[in-house]
């Protein structure tokens, strides 16, 4: 089993990049990490990794370990989910991603009642509003808000969600509130962006009578935090574009107001992506279940105000 350990940490640091994010994923410390490598290297009798300041970058011996080191812990990955099936009792453990608000809303709070369920399953959650590459970073399961763009995964609809603009009534009493989506650029609006690297989309696209128009509106600040959006917004600091569930609370008690109810952002897509070899691990499905079965049954009470 210490070799397959020392597998495993090399994977993970070829992944991630470095000792120390390797060590955290792996809940070990970056000097047991650094040992399980140097381990590796002493076994192999060559050097797997170029070692600089800030990142380790995997030698041409390391590239071509890592690909064999992969299908190793990949097999043996497939014959315990394959066993597990077997027995009705699936264990391990499994890596899940979310977005930051769709995450603390759903996902987070429903991982203790999983492991309760399931207790041979360990859940490690990571909670980012960046685009997470699931497949270089070795993640099962990431629950999205919109389209998939990597055709290399599979994905599972949850459930599709209305979106809505909204505004605090501070922000309208100043600069008015906008009657036609051109007014939203014409007029100058503050829209409250979300923005990270890598990220494609710099508009809104609105539900029209000629079908759905981009908008490419503009805004005296962003971020890649949706919740800090909505802090702002709640501010009378501008405009957001947020799914319905997520402000209907603040849309209740009056906080936040809809705007262009006649021309809606489009709804977008709660989805669940993952790699086409997790589908037959059993610990897998069952989490996209229960979590699926959560998320519809939460935001349909969220939008019925219970």
């Amino acid at each position: 089993m210490a070799y397959l350990d020392n597998l495993a940490v090399f994977v993970r640091v070829v992944e991630l990049g470095n000792l120390s994010a390797a060590g955290r994923d792996m809940r070990i410390s970056p000097a047991v990490a650094s040992n399980r490598i140097k381990e590796l290297e002493k076994h192999l009798g060559v050097r797997l990794f170029n070692r600089t300041t800030r990142q380790l970058m995997p030698t041409e011996h390391g590239r071509v370990f890592y690909k064999g080191a992969k299908q190793v812990l990949e097999a043996i990955t497939e014959a315990e989910a394959a066993v597990s099936a077997l027995s009705g009792q699936p264990r391990g453990t499994i890596r899940v991603t979310a977005p930051l608000g769709l995450g603390r809303r759903l996902i987070a709070s429903g991982i203790p009642e999983f492991h309760d369920k399931y207790p041979d399953i360990e859940v490690r959650l990571r909670l980012s509003d960046h685009n997470v590459d699931i497949m270089k970073e070795g993640i099962d399961v990431g629950f999205r808000l919109g389209l998939l763009e990597d055709s290399s995964l599979r994905m599972r609809g949850i459930m599709e969600c209305e979106r809505v603009l909204v505004a605090a009534p501070a922000y309208l009493e100043r600069r008015g509130e906008p009657k036609q989506p051109q007014e939203l650029i014409d007029k100058r609006h503050d829209c409250l962006l979300l923005r990270y690297p890598g990220m494609r989309e710099f508009y809104w696209t609105l539900s029209t009578s000629r079908g759905a128009v981009k908008f490419e509106v503009r805004g005296p600040f962003d971020s890649d935090d949706g919740d800090v959006l909505t802090g702002w917004a709640l501010a009378g600091r501008g405009i957001i574009n947020k799914p319905r569930f997520e402000v209907e609370p603040f849309i209740r008690d009056g906080r936040l107001q809809v705007l262009l109810p006649d021309t809606p952002p489009v709804p977008i897509q709660l989805a669940a992506v993952y790699p086409h070899k997790n589908l037959q691990d059993p610990k897998v499905r069952l989490l996209l279940d229960f979590m699926a079965e959560r998320c519809q049954r939460l935001i349909r009470e969220t939008l019925a105000g219970r």
